[in-house]
């Protein structure tokens, strides 16, 4: 379960940075993203899912979180 740090772009999108894995993706959709939750699967736009439990209330950003890969 790495540790994912995640943030806003000048556009508003969040990006997903793994530093050991010098990954940075943006992120595609989220599965629960309400002004009481944040979490669930995420998915990116190179295609790969991700997943935390739902957060409530919502992280503020930037922060850093402890995700695991979901299993396709």
């Amino acid at each position: 379960m790495p540790n994912v740090m995640i943030r806003k772009n000048d556009a508003g999108e969040l990006l997903f940075y793994v530093a050991k894995k010098d990954m940075e993706e943006t992120i595609a959709s989220v599965e629960t993203d309400t002004c009481e939750c944040w979490g669930g699967e995420v998915e990116l736009t190179d295609g790969s899912r991700w997943y935390i439990d739902p957060i409530s209330p919502p992280p503020a950003f930037p922060t850093t979180l402890r995700f695991k890969r979901s299993e396709d």
